[in-house]
């Protein structure tokens, strides 16, 4: 009964994520300008099919907090190749000389954002923490269609990236203790930090107050 209702509730965040292009429009707000004491800039990463309102509640909150918040347009609902979405998002940080970047990203930003790690050899990047990120791909994977096909573990680009483990260390990989679309143990990387959250489904936690405060308590630390 509470996985039923985890998911129906995962659902209706996805509803409501995406009527806020209604409300919102389509292009994310510009970065808050950053002072000399102003915390690091985060880049927010969504995931596949995804637009930058879902995660809103963490773009407010560190908005909030002084924080440069990079949402980038030009991903659109993120559903090209992962490298072709890291090659995009590393030219926007160049572009803007932005550094010591923090990335928050969810799902299939995660892989987006660990190879940005992996090719980071001017040191913009500082550290990704990671939400229900399928890093050793999904098994729901073989059964999609066009871009989530990308997802299959036997995919070259998932190999590599579970073959990346240099960077790990820099990772936190946080993942609900049930996701319809990633099994838990998909989303454990050896030598980063992972944590189980006590909820369920794939899209809810990026708007939960707690899980917020989580993040916000590793960009910090």
């Amino acid at each position: 009964m509470r996985r039923a209702a985890g998911i129906a509730a995962d659902y209706l965040y996805v509803l409501r994520s995406r009527l806020r292009f209604y409300r919102y429009g389509s292009r994310p707000p510009a970065p808050i300008e950053a002072g000399a004491d102003a915390p690091p800039p985060v880049l927010l990463i969504p995931g596949v099919f995804e637009t930058w309102h879902y995660l809103k509640p963490l773009r407010d909150r560190l908005e909030g907090l002084g924080h440069p918040v990079h949402s980038v347009p030009e991903l659109g609902f993120n559903r090209h190749p992962i490298p072709e979405m890291a090659a995009l998002l590393a030219a926007y940080v160049e572009h803007r000389d932005l550094r010591d970047v923090r990335i928050v990203a969810h799902s299939k930003g995660g892989l987006i954002g660990k190879l940005l790690l992996v090719g980071d050899t001017d040191g913009r990047f500082d550290r990704l923490i990671s939400i229900n990120t399928p890093y050793l791909g999904s098994p729901l994977a073989r059964f999609g269609l066009g871009p989530w096909r990308e997802f299959s573990p036997t995919r070259p680009v998932i190999v590599e990236l579970g073959e990346a483990l240099d960077v790990n260390a820099r990772i936190t990989s946080l993942y609900s203790e049930f996701d319809q679309y990633v099994p838990a143990g998909n989303s454990v990387l050896p030598g980063a930090e992972n944590v189980v959250l006590p909820h369920i489904g794939h899209f809810r936690v990026l708007a939960v107050p707690a899980v917020i405060d989580d993040v916000v308590d590793r960009l910090s630390s």
